[in-house]
């Protein structure tokens, strides 16, 4: 194959035996992007795949914190091991900057820094790579689509109608650059206040069906408001892996199947 038709991360040396990359976005914050990125790397792991974790969120990385890790990591050859956890290889830009500092950085510096992450980190051989990226469709979200042009793409929303209209930007985005949405997740669907069976949807309903009809995408699975799911963000032991034969455990399994199903 020529230079000139090379896909921009076969030139990438930490992605050369990654088979698929799948970025977890959303067009707003405060969605439980992270929660459910970090839940589902770990289901697609239950179902027997080798899955790495890309915190791309450069101005507000947490998945160092919820999955308890604290040390920086290691170099080889001028490449960047990834840390490992329960199974899973990660990395994120809060295992390399001083814990609780700001990232002030402007668009050019950000582009280079989800470059070097993507490229410069030693994933070795994935059947996933699963990359959290930043809400909203500035120039983090630009530089993936632009570096990764057959990565699929994982949309979070929750029900309310700000957060559809924030999705919908991010959907638009993503299909001007021509990468496969895969589907969409819906968090903070309902909630189950252990004292009657009938749901209680505090932030409206249907959104992410409305979504799915309206872009003609698939509605992967529906996410409940759960205090267990919280712990387990707090904690660093995250849900699915702390519980993972419970009723939110089963779900994220089954997204991840659904991913697996779309992406192969």
């Amino acid at each position: 194959m020529p230079d000139e038709q090379k896909k921009p991360e076969s030139t990438m040396p930490g992605l050369r035996k990654v088979r698929h990359i799948l970025a977890v976005a959303s067009g707003k914050g405060g969605v439980g992007k992270t929660t459910i990125a970090v839940n589902v790397a770990f289901a697609l792991k239950q179902k027997g795949n080798k899955v790495g974790l890309l915190d791309a969120d450069v101005y507000g990385p947490s998945v160092p914190v919820m999955l308890g890790i604290s040390e920086s990591p290691g170099w080889q050859d001028k490449m960047i091991i990834p840390a490992q956890k329960f199974g899973l290889r990660i990395m994120s830009l809060g295992m390399v900057t001083e814990k609780g500092q700001p990232v002030v950085w402007r668009g050019p510096l950000v582009s280079k820094a989800i470059s070097q992450l993507l490229g410069q980190v030693l994933w070795g051989d994935l059947d996933y790579l699963v990359v959290d990226l930043p809400p909203g469709t500035g120039d983090p979200s630009i530089t993936m689509a632009q570096l990764l042009p057959t990565a699929g793409v994982l949309m979070v929303t929750t029900p309310q109608e700000v957060a559809l209209a924030d999705v919908r930007r991010s959907i638009d985005l993503f299909t001007k650059f021509n990468l496969h949405i895969v589907g969409l997740v819906e968090n903070m669907s309902y909630f189950l206040c252990g004292h009657s069976e009938e749901p209680i949807e505090i932030f409206g309903q249907g959104g992410g069906e409305r979504l799915s009809k309206e872009f003609g995408l698939q509605l992967l699975g529906k996410i409940p408001i759960d205090l267990d799911l919280r712990k387990g963000g707090d904690s660093g032991v995250p849900l699915v892996v702390s519980a993972p034969d419970s009723v939110l455990g089963r779900i994220f399994r089954n997204i991840a199947e659904k991913i697996m199903n779309v992406l192969s």
